[in-house]
Formats: C-alpha cells, structure tokens, sequence
C-alpha cells in the first residue's frame, strides 16, 4: 500500500514541476519580448524613423555636439533627410545658425551577407570636393564595407571608389571616376563569405551593356566583415570637419534601395 501511494504522489510532482518551469519560461520569454518592444519604442522616443524602400531607417541626430565622421553636425530635421512623393531618399547638407548639419540613416534591422544595390539620381560625381557620399554597411571601423563619392578636399583625386575597411591596408581600396552623363547610377555590393563584389553602373540597371559600365572590382584580400549586427547605412558629409568650399548646400538623392 505504501508502495502504491508513493507512486501515486511521485507523478503529480513530476506534473507540476514542468508544469511550473514552463510558466517559468513563458514568463521569461514574456518579459523578454515585453523588454524588446520596450527598446524599440525607446529607440522611437529619441530618434525619428522613416520609410524607405520597404524599410525601416534610423536618421541621425548628433545633438548639437560634433561626431564621426568628419566630426560634423548631423541633424534628423525634414530640411536634411526626407522621402518624396516618389518614394525617393533625399540627404542634405544644410547651413542653419551657422553650422552645417550633415545628415544619414541607418537600417534598422541587420541584413548580413547580401547583395546591396543603390540607385542613385543625382550627380555625386559633381559634389562638392570637401563633401563626401556614403553607402555602407558598418558594425566598428575595421568592419566596414564602403561605396564613396568623395575627391575628400583634393581637386585632382578621382571622385569614387569601393572599400574594404581598415583602407589604409594596400589592396583594400579601389579609386575610379564615375563621369556621369546624368542624374542616374546605379552602385552595389555583393557581400559574401569570401569576397566582395563592387560595380558601378550608368543608369538604373543591373544588365548594363558593356558601354555602360562604370567600374568592378571584387575583393578576396584577409578584411572581409564576418556576418554579425552590423548595419547598412547612407550619409552625406563633410571631410574632416571642413565647410563646403563653393558655400552651398549639397545632396544625394536615392531613388530606391534593394537588397537579396
């Protein structure tokens, strides 16, 4: 008989102890998704977040106080970073108070290894020399991947180039001159384990003709990103700090973002 109530008793215990590890851990994992959505909404408090291309940006505030790069202001106001009637980005340099406030956005999900293609419709090649164009993907400054339309202060220097951070390493970097024939380019980079594949096209195409082709490269040097939190990014900025030196507002305009 005793035999048999212990048996009895044992089941129940067995019963009710997974049965309270498992409140337990639908209440954790409860608290932890309550904890997320709370993060997320904290991130809208204090940031303005636009739509673009089917996503979901970040735009950049530095608060009145100078930040990297350059260091420059950066503003979130409408007057520096707005998405059009046409679904189009559009990234300024503007002057107000007497500063110039530079501007960029960040994606706020992590897309990892993926292609990443850009189509531009407006003339970076003709940007101010002190002013500089960004479309990345950047987790730390060695762990970056960088398409830049920049002559960074110096007139004779080519106007773009792809780039593998830390830069400074020999083979890391590739400079070309786009010589656009007008407002549209398209730009990519094709993020893999082993390499990384960068074009730049005329138009809005990624079947150009052979005419149409701006510059390639692909790079398999010891720098490529691992696949961590990164996130692809897009700024207009200025080198080291510096006004523009024609004194003018600047901007790149970005007619869509595609990512696979």
């Amino acid at each position: 008989m005793m035999g048999k109530v212990l048996m009895r008793w044992k089941k129940p215990m067995h019963f009710s102890a997974v049965y309270m590890l498992a409140i337990l851990f639908l209440n954790l994992n409860s608290c932890s998704q309550a904890q997320e959505e709370e993060e997320i909404l904290e991130i809208d408090k204090k940031n303005r977040v636009i739509e673009f291309s089917g996503y979901e940006w970040i735009v950049r505030t530095s608060d009145e106080e100078k930040l990297g790069p350059g260091p420059n202001y950066f503003s979130d106001s409408e007057e520096n970073v707005w998405v059009d009637d046409e679904g189009k980005l559009h990234l300024k340099i503007v002057q107000s108070g007497g500063n110039w406030y530079c501007s960029g956005i960040s994606l706020r999900t992590s897309m990892g290894y993926n292609k990443y293609v850009f189509y531009v419709s407006s003339r970076v090649d003709q940007l101010d020399k002190n002013v500089v164009g960004g479309l990345f993907t950047y987790m730390n400054d060695e762990e970056e991947i960088d398409i830049e339309f920049s002559k960074w202060s110096d007139t004779e220097n080519q106007d773009s180039q792809f780039a593998v951070q830390p830069s400074y390493i020999v083979g890391n970097k590739e400079r070309y001159e786009l010589k656009l024939e007008n407002n549209l380019s398209t730009h990519f980079f094709d993020w893999q384990t082993d390499k990384i594949d960068f074009g730049s096209f005329y138009g809005h195409t990624l079947e150009p003709d052979e005419t149409d082709i701006i510059s390639t490269w692909t790079y398999t040097g010891d720098n490529i990103p691992p696949d961590s939190e990164e996130r692809l990014k897009i700024n207009l900025w200025l080198f080291q700090g510096q006004n523009p030196s024609d004194n003018k507002e600047a901007e790149m305009i970005i007619d869509r973002v595609e990512i696979y």
